[in-house]
């Protein structure tokens, strides 16, 4: 045989590449003699070296005076700290060197006092006449700094200083000077500058200050020769507006408004409308009709002419200024701005064509942008624009102008209107069903960005989408959204091919609702499964988590037994006991969900045994991540009926202490070993420190008994309407089923009218029976969030207890003591909610099965029996059913 030839790209170590890799080493070395060049030199060091023995002030004020920039701005932008430390020597000797360096300092320094100046005012270090004393001239002589940034920095500064200084230091420090830096032989910095502080200042004085001496300053401003001045003007007239009163802004501001919305630059007609729309409500009807409205007429006619950025500021304030003008519009006005409105929600897609980017102008190019932000501003004005013609008449004026926003071309435009679609929803109330197609759309948009905006509120969307509109809630629930499951699924396949997993994972959250709004048979063959896969394959961890709790909350709404079961032993085998320590961590995930979403009984049935047999794990991970859930899962338990499982759980971790040898796990061990020891166990029965915690355990299994009995009732229709049954053989199966075989002599039952002897009752009367208790139920339950529990009034436990027992046609009255309160004994339990044989579990009371007469015979306290309730009165708010309560009545209607 001979050996197979080299690879093209295996090592060469002929003499010829050696050469080669030298050059490459030489090249190399010329590359980093620049960096050796650019260290500092030992007499550099030495002048940047300070003595270590050196005070920090002392180090600030040697550093202010002999270092080099670099070290001066460190020491001013340490300045907060020193003042915190010692005010007073900062004060008299750091501050001195700062005067002296700003004057002459870079750009750098200069921002980073002005920054640490605003720290010291707002940390309030020194009190505010120290800090107007200390700071103010210094902030004052650096405003018209010939650096635009540093001159802004340091406004700002002073504009929050000015909050806080009071009146007369404002009146001399700052109003006095003010006069002659706004005259026109200043610079235009300078009048700018004393815009924006006038603008400031106007809520600091009463009105006769602010008339007799600030806005004769404000009227010289507004008539600047500097375009840049009025336009800046303009903008601080709302704070002047709100300072001086609606008398002298109806009499002063609203002048100067109209004149400069005339002027020859459009920046200030602009600033001038954008003022008038943000002062709408300081105006009355009569200077809306006569003043404002033709000023604002004027302006959308000559907005297409003009430059496109008044479009924009147009299309944004479209909304605030059709609510502001809504009671003054004549119908011929009304219409007219509803078809301006509708013509920016078009602009520019008419002027589409196939030609390349590369080959469209630049100048064309610009003005499309300007045009998506017009149509982007629309959008997020539609809900307003809902109101402004009435929701009633959306369907005949907006929903052309809705289908073409959630089609337009540009992603902007479709992500705002995403965002702006559970508000549109809302106000469509009962109307909703008009815009499921462009609900589809949205999800099926190929921009993740669009998707990302709109599952923020999918849940509350989904939910007005199956109970709005005309149609009933069930009939809504099945046939209304006939495109929305493979809309979700295309969805979730879209995020999931992506990078974007924080899509993904909110998108999975929001599957959650999914209960509430499609069918329980839906669920499990649509997403159900995917769930799984997602925990089984997904390498992102937060994604993986967020589909196994939606994966829980699927398991705990569906409606069989069997796909119950078999979703449970996947997840015990595929996750619990799969090859893959992965798996098994996100096993005890799950684990941690359950206890969470179900009951205690249902975890302790199912899952408890396998999640203990992890202590006995090869990985250390696993081990861990098991002891930190251990509180969680001894809190499941209830003495003495889990006292089998408390026994193994002991035996676990006395194995743990004994057998691990990993340093790490045996720590955690030994910190979860106390903190099991300080639990306190709850008892079966109620307790007032566990009082809450009680009856919401109890809720939810009441809830899952409910769940089941259903579906047995469900069974039993369809074998009642596949072959004939007689009405004596139907009730005598539904009393069977629905009434414990054996009810303990200790418990006095109480049963009005003759038992045994009554007439059997008809179908008919069955189920309107059945129908009866499910309406009285709903009367009870208020509907809420999904996934949200509601609280549970901190009441003693009743101890007469009348509930509606299942089995038997009239109502019984069984007095029920608080020690043998327990509906959660394995001999009482259904046999619907056992589990397959091929599952593991554990049954509550004993950990195996024993014959119940010898059980009987055995146990010393007296027998439990669990009454399946559908429909129980709990006294507190347990009874008014959160999200859950509300699912549960609608799945007992179905039947």
């Amino acid at each position: 045989m001979h050996p197979p030839p080299p690879a093209a790209d295996a090592m060469d170590f002929s003499q010829n590449s050696l050469f080669g890799y030298m050059e490459d080493l030489q090249e190399l070395t010329i590359i980093e003699r620049p960096v050796r060049r650019s260290l500092k030199t030992p007499e550099e060091i030495e002048r940047l070296t300070v003595d270590e023995d050196l005070s920090d002030i002392e180090r600030a004020v040697y550093l202010l005076s002999a270092g080099q920039d670099i070290q001066g701005t460190s020491v001013i932008a340490n300045l907060p700290f020193l003042m915190r430390q010692n005010p007073a020597e900062t004060l008299r000797r750091v501050l001195p060197k700062v005067r002296e360096v700003l004057p002459v300092a870079g750009v750098e320094m200069q921002l980073t006092a002005a920054v640490s100046f605003l720290t010291i005012l707002q940390e309030e270090s020194v009190s505010v006449h120290t800090y107007a004393h200390s700071f103010l001239q210094v902030i004052l002589l650096h405003l018209e700094h010939r650096d635009a940034g540093v001159s802004n920095a340091w406004l700002e500064t002073l504009l929050s200083v000015i909050e806080v200084l009071p009146k007369e230091t404002l009146r001399h420090e700052i109003l006095n000077p003010l006069v002659s830096k706004a005259q026109l032989s200043q610079t235009v910095q300078s009048r700018l500058v004393s815009c924006k502080i006038l603008g400031k200042m106007t809520n600091k004085f009463d009105a006769h200050t602010i008339k007799r001496e600030i806005l004769p300053l404000v009227k010289s401003l507004c008539q600047d020769v500097e375009y840049e001045v009025r336009s800046c003007m303009c903008r601080q007239l709302e704070n002047i507006a709100q300072g001086i009163g609606t008398e002298l802004t109806k009499s002063v501001v609203l002048p100067e408004l109209i004149e400069l919305s005339r002027d020859e630059g459009s920046s200030v007609r602009l600033a001038a409308f954008e003022t008038l729309v943000n002062l709408l409500d300081v105006f009355d009807t009569d200077d809306r009709s006569q003043t404002i409205l033709p000023l604002v007429k004027s302006f959308c006619e000559k907005s297409f002419k003009a430059d496109e950025s008044i479009l924009i500021s147009l299309s944004f304030h479209l909304g605030k200024l059709c609510h502001g003008l809504y009671g003054i519009f004549t119908p011929d006005q009304h219409l007219r701005f509803l078809e301006f409105y509708k013509k920016l929600c078009t602009l520019g897609l008419q002027q589409e064509n196939g030609h390349n980017e590369n080959q469209i102008p630049p100048q064309i190019l610009e003005q499309e942008k300007k045009y998506i932000s017009v149509r982007k501003n629309c959008a997020y004005n539609f809900p307003a624009m809902i109101v402004f013609v009435d929701p009633k008449n959306f369907h005949m004026e907006l929903y052309s102008t809705f289908f073409c926003l959630c089609h337009d071309p540009e992603v902007p435009v479709r992500y705002t209107i995403a965002i702006c679609f559970y508000e549109v929803s809302k106000l469509l109330n009962s109307g909703v069903y008009l815009i499921h197609k462009e609900l589809i759309t949205l999800l099926q948009d190929e921009s993740l960005e669009v998707l990302d905006a709109l599952i923020d509120h999918l849940p509350e969307i989904l939910e007005l989408m199956s109970t709005g509109g005309e149609s009933s809630v069930q009939e809504n629930k099945l046939s209304s959204l006939p495109d929305l499951i493979p809309a979700l699924t295309a969805a979730e396949q879209r995020a999931a091919a992506s990078l974007k997993w924080r899509t993904h994972e909110k998108l999975l959250q929001k599957y959650a609702c999914l209960p509430h709004i499609i069918s329980s048979d839906q669920i499990y063959y649509r997403f159900l499964q995917r769930m799984f896969t997602i925990v089984m394959t997904n390498n992102v961890l937060p994604v993986q988590k967020a589909a196994s709790r939606t994966l829980c909350i699927f398991l705990r709404y569906n409606r069989k037994q069997e796909q119950r079961h078999e979703v449970i032993q996947k997840l015990i085998e595929q996750l619990g006991q799969g090859k893959s320590y992965w798996n098994r961590l996100r096993f005890l995930d799950t684990c941690e969900f359950i206890i969470e979403i179900f009951s205690k009984s249902f975890f302790c049935k199912y899952f408890f045994l396998p999640a203990i047999e992890l202590t006995h794990d090869p990985v250390a991970n696993v081990r861990m991540k098991l002891c930190y859930l251990l509180p969680k899962v001894k809190s499941t338990l209830k003495i003495p009926a889990d006292k089998h499982l408390l026994q193994q759980l002991e035996m676990c971790v006395r194995k743990l202490l004994c057998q691990e040898k990993d340093k790490d796990v045996l720590a955690i061990v030994k910190r979860t070993v106390l903190e099991l020891d300080r639990m306190e166990m709850s008892m079966d029965a109620f307790q007032k420190k566990f009082y809450e915690k009680d009856l919401l355990d109890q809720e939810k299994e009441r809830e899952e008994l409910l769940l089941m009995e259903m579906e047995q009732l469900e069974k039993e229709k369809q074998q009642s309407d596949g072959r004939p049954m007689s009405e004596k053989n139907f009730e005598k199966k539904r009393r069977d089923t629905k009434t414990p075989t054996a009810l303990p002599k200790s418990l006095p039952i109480s049963v009005p009218g003759p038992s045994g002897t009554s007439t059997p009752s008809t179908s008919k009367e069955i189920k309107k029976s059945k129908l009866t208790r499910s309406q009285s139920f709903n009367n009870q339950a208020f509907h809420a969030k999904y996934g949200s529990l509601d609280k549970c009034a901190s009441k003693s436990p009743t101890v007469g207890y009348t509930p509606s027992v299942s089995g038997l046609g009239k109502t019984s009255v069984v007095s029920l003591t608080d020690d043998s309160f327990r509906t959660r004994n394995a001999s009482s339990a259904p046999t619907a909610f056992s589990p397959a044989p091929s599952l593991p579990g554990t049954s509550r009371g004993t950990s195996n099965s024993v014959d119940p007469k010898s059980s009987a015979s055995k146990d010393t306290q007296p027998r439990k029996a669990t009454l399946l309730c559908p429909f129980p009165r709990v006294s507190g708010d347990c009874a008014h059913g959160s999200f859950r309560s509300v699912v549960m009545v609608q799945l007992w209607e179905e039947i």
